[in-house]
């Protein structure tokens, strides 16, 4: 599984025009299910996830987390993630799981971090997504559960 976390002023997901999800400040999690992936992997990066300090405390240092600051969470899957340029202009998307693995895996994660007292929305899986957010920073992390970096 990849994340790309980016912590936010705010953020929300708008499905056929209509506000299906929206954060003030917290994270936004872009999220893609590999071919091969597992709940391990969700639930290690639902772990990172909740436990990363990248929200500033008094001092003016990155030493909070989302759970620290009882920040949200919104979680949008996110195939691109996985998306392979090494050959052509064309990405691939090989990588990508097919949608009945990639979606319990999506909800699994989501699980892990509201087991974790994350408080968390989603977009919605499969659909054709407007994602609006401030950057807050800007902080923008990349885990992997295969790679773990």
């Amino acid at each position: 599984m990849r994340a790309v976390i980016q912590r936010v002023s705010r953020a929300g997901v708008v499905v056929d025009g209509v506000q299906i999800a929206a954060i003030g400040s917290g994270l936004l999690v872009f999220l893609g299910v590999e071919n091969g992936d597992d709940n391990k992997g969700a639930e290690y990066l639902a772990e990172k996830t909740a436990g990363l300090r990248i929200f500033e405390d008094a001092a003016g240092k990155m030493n909070l987390s989302v759970l620290d600051r009882a920040a949200e969470v919104l979680v949008v899957s996110q195939f691109t993630l996985l998306a392979d340029c090494r050959k052509g202009r064309r990405p691939g998307f090989s990588a990508a799981a097919p949608p009945e693995l990639a979606e319990p895996l999506c909800d699994d994660f989501v699980a892990q971090l509201n087991q974790r007292g994350v408080k968390v929305q989603t977009g919605k899986f499969r659909a054709d997504m407007a994602v609006d957010l401030v950057n807050d920073g800007p902080v923008t992390i990349l885990l992997d559960s295969f790679r773990n970096f």
